[in-house]
């Protein structure tokens, strides 16, 4: 039995929003068209495009905002034009970066721009990570919540702190915001606050939005319009975004509204793993509506597991799941969204005793 036929017959998942099938998905998406007569763009001209960016650079409190066909595409531009306007010094990166962990050394191949590894994996930054480089630097890329290492947060005055520092030395500060809107409670401020004080933001309109897919990058209205002018040179100029734009816009509202509920679940699931002392969680306390959860199992085990607890119990626990770095260990992450939400509590409970008594 595949993977998506046991998470059909399943009644409590864990991880994310509910996948809609494509019919049921494409049908939300003419019926919400149909109400609100939505004409396709042409090029990324059109009102419902060119509306939606302006939402989005509104909340993050930008001159401007565009959309992109990926966030890869969007932040090697970002830095690239930023470096490339510093003499193409180069970029100071996380180690746990997107553009280093999942982009298959684009940055490199593709001559985009030069990245500096600094401060360390396992940790967010800190200011005097920043401070330590002795080189130029063209451009800061820091990620808000830092995925890799359980959605942690750079602590407020460290950011602050951070953007102090670029700003006195005219580094660009690029936020890597795939997740930023999740990352609001976490913080107890806005997406306008947090992202005070950088030069460029990247959003997702995919990850926690749940669209088709897209991202938007917002700045100023002129390093705005160059970025989509590369958007354009590197095959990014789709004829008809409005299917993207659709499907995001239609719950964008609503996704933003149940990020704080998305929060206290997560931070419900964290008080309840602490009777399973054997399933260790990362970060020390919930940043973000993510966790990640590690086991005293190695990865094929786990993996046995999960499907053990989808066949005997209806419960689907997470979808991918990693080596570990000790033997005989792994870890999954946890993205807590409408699934999760819709679980009661009594329910959360056994789902966790029979996840650990089976982890024995």
């Amino acid at each position: 039995m595949t993977d998506a036929e046991l998470i059909r017959r399943c009644d409590t998942v864990f991880p994310g929003h509910r996948a809609r099938p494509p019919a049921e998905l494409y049908a939300a998406m003419a019926a919400w068209c149909e109400q609100h007569g939505v004409e396709h763009d042409v090029y990324g001209a059109g009102s419902l495009i060119e509306s939606f960016e302006d939402k989005i650079a509104d909340l993050l409190g930008f001159p401007a905002a565009v959309f992109c066909i990926s966030g890869t595409m969007a932040q090697v531009t970002a830095l690239r034009l930023a470096c490339a306007d510093r003499g193409n010094a180069p970029a100071a990166l996380h180690p746990t970066s997107h553009i280093f962990v999942h982009e298959r050394s684009n940055y490199q191949l593709l001559g985009h721009f030069d990245a500096l590894q600094v401060g360390e994996r396992t940790r967010p930054w800190t200011a005097a990570d920043i401070g330590g480089v002795p080189d130029r630097l063209g451009a800061v890329g820091l990620e808000i919540p830092m995925r890799e290492i359980g959605g942690q947060l750079v602590a407020w005055d460290e950011l602050d702190a951070i953007k102090a520092h670029c700003k006195e030395r005219g580094i660009h500060l690029h936020m890597d915001g795939a997740r930023l809107l999740e990352a609001q409670a976490g913080y107890g401020r806005s997406a306008r606050e947090i992202a005070a004080g950088f030069d460029s933001v990247y959003v997702s309109l995919y990850k926690g939005i749940g669209g088709l897919g897209g991202a938007m990058l917002a700045g100023s209205r002129a390093f705005v319009d160059r970025a989509a002018e590369w958007f354009r040179r590197q095959g990014g100029n789709v004829v008809h975004r409005s299917p993207y734009i659709v499907s995001a816009a239609m719950q964008f509202d609503a996704r933003l509204a149940a990020m704080p509920d998305y929060f206290r679940r997560t931070e419900l699931l964290y008080e309840l793993l602490a009777a399973h002392p054997a399933i260790r969680v990362n970060p020390a306390r919930p940043a973000a509506n993510m966790l990640h959860l590690h086991l005293p199992v190695n990865r094929e085990r786990a993996l046995a597991v999960r499907s053990e607890l989808a066949e005997q119990h209806g419960i689907w626990l997470f979808n991918r799941v990693s080596h570990g770095a000790l033997p005989d260990t792994s870890y999954f992450e946890l993205y807590v969204g409408d699934n999760l939400l819709a679980v009661p509590e009594a329910r959360l409970r056994e789902a966790l005793a029979l996840f650990a008594n089976k982890l024995k």
